[in-house]
């Protein structure tokens, strides 16, 4: 266990941003699937419905709109903002860093470093721990870590194991330098003997002249190498034994216990395997929300989606968080920390695009 311990830092604000359009699984795949599958569906994942981001909406405008509102109402002035990080699956080019668009669009300073971080479900996780080692091991007072996903674009849509699960959503959090800011702990893993269990074999620069066309799988759903394919039975396994673990491990080794927090922040696999992750680790279902029926598995954003979900609209002062992140890589981790409840934005939804992305031809 990779563990670390950040004191005088705080999480001072988090905010989240989801494209307008939702779908109703039953609405939309009814048809397709026929409604006894999608319901079916729905029963095991938890999902009744999600936000999907438009055609030329990316990760990057739903983590932007969510930046903007977090640091308006915070009264930020993006020249203090000193380091951004991107976490993200899904950028919107191959090169540059996503990051330096993000730091284009929100006015920083040129004394305001900024990078991406390729990593999905435990993304949150491994971005908190790496933007407050970067805080704490130099002289920057405020941090911006973004993340975000649009999942749907690289899902195929007769993809029945995948096509109704995933959401798109993007988020900020402000990390503060504070003397009297309640520690921050984190712990990570990563097992790369997994990495096939959740990938999209083809896109970048393996597998370059993989055909693009669609075919039936032995998995019985159709997609190709360019689309993501998900091994549900290995991730399952994985999730339901390693997670729990970390979880009581981690536990132990700061010597916490359930009782002493106020929630369990999952990142939002699917409903059953977080019902099986409470069960192994006695966190009750009062302390642990679920976001995903509404909004789906966002991917890298379901963490702080969750939060602001559940905390977004009310004011109950200072709540000691256990989160816990898992899946791509396979990676996991989790973070305790301390979260004002003044501090946490609901949730808004936005038609958000970037409209000067391209290069001139001329």
């Amino acid at each position: 266990m990779i563990l670390s311990t950040f004191e005088n830092l705080k999480i001072s604000g988090i905010a989240c941003a989801v494209p307008k359009k939702k779908d109703i699984l039953l609405d939309k795949y009814g048809s397709v699937f026929g409604e006894e599958d999608v319901l079916k569906f729905s029963k095991m994942t938890g999902v009744v419905s999600r936000n999907i981001s438009a055609k030329e909406q990316t990760a990057s405008d739903l983590a932007f709109v969510a930046a903007k509102n977090l640091m308006k109402h915070k009264q930020i002035e993006a020249s203090s903002i000193e380091v951004l990080i991107f976490v993200t699956q899904t950028p919107d080019y191959i090169m540059p860093s996503t990051a330096c668009i993000l730091h284009h669009r929100l006015g920083l300073s040129k004394d305001c470093l900024a990078f991406d971080i390729n990593l999905g479900c435990s993304g949150y996780i491994y971005g908190l721990q790496t933007i407050s080692s970067l805080m704490h091991s130099s002289n920057i007072k405020r941090g911006l870590l973004l993340v975000g996903d649009t999942l749907n674009k690289v899902i195929a849509p007769e993809d029945k194991s995948s096509c109704m699960l995933f959401g798109d959503a993007g988020s900020a959090t402000l990390l503060e330098k504070r003397q009297d800011a309640p520690i921050i702990q984190t712990a990570l893993r990563m097992d790369g003997d997994g990495f096939k269990a959740i990938i999209v074999p083809a896109g970048a620069y393996r597998n370059m002249d993989a055909p693009k066309e669609r075919t039936l799988w032995g998995d019985g759903n159709i997609r190709s190498d360019f689309d993501l394919y998900m091994n549900g039975t290995d991730v399952f396994n994985f999730t339901i034994s390693e997670v729990p673990m970390l979880i009581k491990e981690f536990m132990a080794e700061i010597n916490t216990n359930v009782d002493d927090y106020d929630g369990l922040i999952l990142h939002q696999a699917n409903e059953y395997i977080l019902k099986q992750i409470m069960k192994r680790t006695k966190f009750p279902k009062e302390k642990t929300p679920i976001s995903m029926d509404r909004y789906g598995n966002t991917s890298v954003t379901s963490i702080p989606l969750t939060i602001t979900d559940a905390y977004g609209s009310i004011n109950n002062g200072a709540l000691k968080l256990l989160m816990c992140g898992f899946g791509i890589g396979l990676s996991w981790g989790v973070v305790s920390c301390v979260l004002e409840t003044d501090d946490v934005l609901p949730i808004i939804e936005t038609e958000e695009i970037y409209m000067d992305g391209g290069v001139s031809h001329d």
